[in-house]
């Protein structure tokens, strides 16, 4: 088969045009098996062995295993197939539908991440005709860009894939070992509502969540101190009240209140154990100030990631590149697959900075060089 410009343009295009979104919101949330079964289509005729995992029931949403070779290591090449919502109004042209200008491919998860597939399925197709010594797999994941639900049931599963694992999310080809996690939690505390003319015929909420907010910025700082990262441009974990509600009239003492807060802890900590540490702290003032205070997770966390500097993977990764692999601010499903055992680094074409945004597109540029790097990689790992 050939690999040429055209052929991945036009894979590219298919998977533009196969709409796959995954939202928190009903209204907007879609399967991705469209996707998955185009993919299980070129890849059956690459001779690979071709697995469609049910991530839901009846299978609208599905990861996909492809795997060509055997043998206890390997490579994985790994992507999500899902995109985020769009608003169509915003785009130059149709997000739906695959645009060539300025040298770049405009569409809907372009570069986040759908253009990554045809690229890692030209490197593959380099070796067409050779024997595998150790199996390459392509994975592609559903719901990355909501719950990702697709790796945790991977990571749930403890089924081993490979040996190492490259995650082609937009890094502009530069090798990451290193990213944040982030919990998102809501505080909820419950007071007693009353007329506001006497204070002690209620106990205001409001009041309450002035404390939780005062205790958590504390905290912040403690943490900051505690868990201070270098490798990351913002040093720290960050902790960011995003919104509250309470109340419904100034003359009446607040009955009830919510905090909803992220937080993002750089590697070396425990989600759980930080959360713990919160719920604690909770607890003491709900017992001092006679309020009911309680912390309910908005969504699952995702665990800080790194791979260390001297592993196999970020060392291969350098010296191919020629960059000093990087920290990233955003989440990946690294830590599911690291959690099978894989070493694993982020690396892909395209910027982030493009991703979630009106006119996405992923740059002419950087195709051969990402297939070049790719196929450098499994010759290391397979032959």
């Amino acid at each position: 088969m050939s690999k040429s410009p055209k052929m991945i343009i036009d894979q590219l295009r298919q998977l533009v045009s196969t709409p796959s979104v995954s939202s928190t919101d009903p209204g907007w949330d879609q399967g991705n098996r469209a996707v998955i079964d185009l993919l299980a289509g070129w890849l059956e005729n690459m001779a690979f062995n071709v697995e469609i995992q049910p991530v839901t029931p009846g299978g609208s949403k599905a990861n996909l295993i492809a795997t060509r070779g055997s043998g206890p290591g390997g490579l994985v090449l790994s992507g999500h197939t899902d995109t985020v919502p769009f608003d169509e109004g915003r785009w130059k042209s149709d997000p739906l539908g695959l645009s060539e200008r300025d040298n770049r491919l405009y569409g809907l998860g372009s570069t986040d991440m759908k253009g990554f597939f045809p690229l890692a399925l030209a490197a593959a197709r380099t070796f067409n005709d050779m024997a595998f010594k150790q199996p390459l797999i392509l994975l592609a994941t559903a719901d990355e860009e909501s719950s990702m639900a697709g790796a945790r049931q991977l990571a749930a599963s403890g089924r081993p894939l490979g040996r190492a694992a490259i995650i082609g999310e937009p890094t502009s080809l530069v090798p990451v070992r290193m990213h944040k996690g982030i919990m998102m939690e809501s505080v909820t505390v419950t007071g007693r509502a009353g007329h506001s003319s006497n204070p002690d015929l209620g106990n205001n909420a409001l009041d309450g969540m002035h404390a939780v907010i005062s205790d958590l910025m504390t905290f912040r700082e403690q943490l900051a101190t505690r868990y201070n990262n270098d490798f990351f441009s913002v040093a720290f974990p960050t902790l960011n009240l995003g919104c509250i509600h309470g109340g419904d009239s100034p003359n009446r003492i607040c009955g009830k209140t919510e905090l909803h807060f992220d937080l993002r802890m750089t590697p070396g900590s425990s989600n759980s154990g930080v959360r713990d540490e919160i719920e604690g702290r909770l607890e003491g003032l709900a017992e001092t100030l006679g309020l009911g205070i309680g912390l309910n997770s908005l969504i699952d966390s995702i665990e800080p990631f790194e791979q260390p500097a001297d592993s196999e993977l970020v060392r291969l990764a350098e010296t191919l590149t020629g960059y000093e692999a990087e920290s990233v601010a955003f989440a990946t499903e690294a830590p599911f697959l690291q959690a099978l055992g894989m070493e694993t680094v982020v690396m892909g074409p395209g910027s982030i900075d493009r991703a979630h945004q009106p006119d996405e597109y992923l740059e002419l540029e950087q195709i051969q060089p990402c297939i070049a790097l790719l196929e450098q990689c499994i010759r290391h790992y397979c032959l």
